[in-house]
């Protein structure tokens, strides 16, 4: 049996730096000041667990108020300008590692709004990215997630279509190609990381969407895939459906617990994958735990 890892997978730059910033406030911090995260750091428990260990303290919005003797971290997904005001008012440092391509969408939504357009996102209404983006427009932006959802919006007015990051870019499409139809005044907001430069493509982050090609042909290089990723992360089962497509025997865990003996019989070649959330170091038990239930016919390189 032959197991590699997906060189394309594991952490996006947003999250390797999300996490470097807390790793080095962690290291940097005197003894009597604490590092808290408001929310889960990242969508992924296994690293969510290692950070806790190294004393990242998670936090929700009720428990910002009884903050004394710590930092707040801002995480990737960003926040609204609620959640900063209210740090000011208390008297609490924010550490702010949002996303750049994220606070990018934040400030194009701003700008928008404030001149008098209708914002629309593509998104899921809870996430968290998305609570941040409709922060931008005083809670007045319409978040719709599905073609069935277009009534919500008001054809008459001039609108502009945004996408929270880490969405189905096919579903992108349609609903631009639906609006278009409809909407006399549309634009679609077409922000995407690149080089640290931002050019006009779409505000689906392109290291979500750049990595489709490449998931594709390695999840049909293999037998069967196993991907690696918390179940409530967005990119993590969009990532996973795109494997799916390709290649039928695609099986979903969260870490090497999960693995099932049986989906390995008569099985040569298998590919691991994972989420933009996916730390290399859980890929890696993956691989080592497959590897210690079946023989490996050669070295592999990852």
């Amino acid at each position: 049996m032959i197991v590699r890892i997906d060189a394309s997978a594991g952490f996006c730059w947003g999250v390797i730096r999300t996490v470097n910033i807390a790793e080095s406030e962690l290291k940097n911090n005197q003894q009597d000041t604490k590092l808290y995260v408001l929310g889960d750091i990242i969508h992924n428990p296994m690293e969510i667990s290692r950070l806790q260990n190294e004393g990242l303290n998670t936090i929700t919005h009720e428990n910002l108020s009884g903050v004394k003797d710590g930092k707040v971290l801002i995480r990737a997904h960003g926040e609204p300008p609620s959640t900063f005001e209210k740090a000011r008012e208390l008297g609490i440092e924010i550490i702010d590692a949002t996303c750049p391509v994220v606070k990018k969408v934040q400030e194009r939504i701003k700008k928008f709004y404030d001149s008098g357009y209708q914002i629309v996102i593509y998104g899921k209404i809870d996430h968290a990215e998305v609570i941040g983006l409709v922060g931008q427009t005083n809670g007045e932006a319409i978040v719709i997630k599905s073609l069935q959802e277009i009534d919500k919006v008001d054809l008459g007015r001039k609108t502009v279509l945004f996408s929270q990051t880490t969405m189905d870019k096919q579903t992108f499409h349609q609903l631009k190609e639906e609006f278009q139809k409809r909407i006399k005044e549309l634009i679609v907001e077409t922000f995407q990381e690149q080089a640290s430069e931002f050019h006009a493509k779409d505000t689906i982050c392109g290291q979500v969407f750049g990595r489709d090609k490449k998931l594709r042909e390695f999840a049909s290089q293999n037998d069967i895939m196993i991907f690696v990723a918390g179940r409530v992360s967005s990119n993590g089962k969009v990532l996973f459906h795109i494997s799916l497509e390709a290649n039928p025997r695609t099986y979903f865990v969260e870490d090497e617990s999960e693995l099932n003996p049986q989906w390995f019989q008569d099985v040569h070649k298998v590919g691991i994958s994972g989420a933009t959330s996916t730390p290399q170091w859980l890929m890696e038990k993956v691989k080592h735990k497959i590897e210690a239930m079946f023989p490996v016919s050669q070295p592999v390189t990852t």
